[in-house]
This record gives structure tokens, sequence and C-alpha cells, in this order.
């Protein structure tokens, strides 16, 4: 059995969570997110509880192979984790903030695109999805919204214009990330007379 897929998730108070077949939807104070699942998984709702588990009996997975069953236990966790992100979204939402070092390096919203200038000839633009927001201040990048995955995925985007490098520490870094520095070349003395 999957350890996180057996656990119940509880429906916080003022989210309304609607199943249709494989596709989940929650509507909260946030905002509303749906989502389609495989259909190995069943979900149900129970008291104000969303239950996640497999499609199959325990008699029908014995006759599976063992890779299958693999499979199927990993969907099992990762389903209960999607939904249990789609409530926390809508109830709280999701936030990843970017750092900015290096000379001239900045960032500006301009109406729907991010603009990076991160040492390069020109600025770079990102067009910024509808369900994130964005907001800058100083030299740090905040990416929000409801759908976890979205965010992060976003956030990756702006990190890979310009990776923070080892040698200064220049360019774009998580906040909190640790970069390991590296200790640059340096100038030979020549000895003797």
């Amino acid at each position: 059995m999957s350890r996180i897929g057996k656990k119940p998730i509880i429906i916080s108070s003022g989210v309304e969570v609607k199943i249709d077949n494989q596709k989940v939807t929650a509507k909260g104070p946030k905002g509303e997110i749906s989502k389609e699942f495989r259909p190995e998984i069943k979900i149900e709702t129970k008291d104000d509880k969303i239950f996640v588990f497999p499609q199959q009996k325990m008699q029908e997975k014995k006759k599976l192979q063992g890779l299958q069953q693999k499979k199927i236990k990993s969907f099992w966790g990762l389903t209960r984790m999607l939904v249990a992100n789609m409530i926390e979204g809508v109830t709280a939402g999701f936030e990843k903030k970017l750092e900015i070092e290096g000379i001239g390096f900045k960032a500006e919203v301009s109406g729907e695109e991010l603009v990076l200038y991160a040492g390069f000839s020109h600025p770079i633009k990102l067009k910024i999805p509808q369900v994130i927001k964005i907001s800058v201040d100083k030299n740090v990048i905040t990416v929000s919204g409801i759908d976890k995955e979205l965010v992060g995925q976003f956030a990756s985007v702006i990190r890979k214009v310009k990776p923070a490098e080892p040698y200064k520490g220049k360019g774009i870094k998580y906040a909190g990330e640790i970069i390991r520095r590296k200790v640059g070349k340096k100038a030979a003395t020549v000895g003797g007379k």
C-alpha cells in the first residue's frame, strides 16, 4: 500500500470540491482549479474528506505484474499529493522567491510581461501566464499563484535565463539557495632574484 496515498485529504472550510469521473475541481477563496487524473486511480469524498485509492481490488492486483503494480502504487501517491496541492492552492496559494545579483541586473513587470536585464545586450521578455502573479521588489522576484506546478515551472524558467555562476555569484537564484563558490585563477608570483 502507498503510505502517502492512503492518507485522507481534509477539505478546508470555504473550499468546494466537485468530482466528475476523473476530473477534480476545487473552488476556494483564492480561485478555482481543475485537473484530470489517470483512470487507474479512484477519487471519492466522504464527510469533508477526500479518499484516493486504486481502481483494482486486492485480488486483481495479485494478477498484475510487478512493474504494473509499482506504477499504480506511484500514481496513487502522486494523485493524492496533486489533489492535496489543489486544496492548499485555493486556500493559501503558493509562492516562490528569486533573487537577482549583479551590477546592472534588474527585473520589472511591464504589462503582461516580465522584463529581465541580466547582463545581455538586450532585455529578456517573458510572458506571464494568466493564473500567475509576479511582483518585483528591488532585487527579489516573487512568483505566486494557486497552481503549485505552474508557479514552480515559471520560477524555473526565470532562473534559467541567467543561473547564478560559481565565481562571483552573479545571476538569478532561488531565495535561500546556496551557490557553491569556486576559487578563481590566481596570479602566480615569480620568485627569485
